[in-house]
């Protein structure tokens, strides 16, 4: 291959988007606890325990809030932890993924 050919190759530019956001959003029950709501938020979304507990009480008057905003792999990733801890420890939260 001469150098010619190897140039035009190398110049060859694909444009990827980048990965998109999804809203992270908790969906309100009757059975899941107020501190494990609120000890989530801080676990798994770094939020302090002030603003982790207006958030919660936001998703319990409102019904659901979106908690985060994260790239589709980290916003799964999150809301699958999330999920298998509520179960484990009896609680039914729902957490749901939606394109931001």
């Amino acid at each position: 291959m001469s150098q010619e050919q190897n140039k035009t190759r190398l110049q060859k530019r694909y444009d990827l988007e980048p990965p998109k956001d999804y809203k992270v959003i908790y969906i309100n029950d009757d059975r899941t606890s107020f501190e494990f709501v609120s000890g989530s938020l801080i676990q798994y979304f770094d939020y302090n325990t002030d603003t982790a507990n207006t958030k919660t009480a936001e998703i319990h008057s409102k019904g659901s809030s979106v908690v985060a905003i994260l790239p589709f792999e980290e916003a799964e990733q999150k809301g699958v932890e999330v999920v298998m801890s509520a179960r484990h420890n009896g609680f039914p939260l729902e957490v749901r993924l939606e394109q931001a």
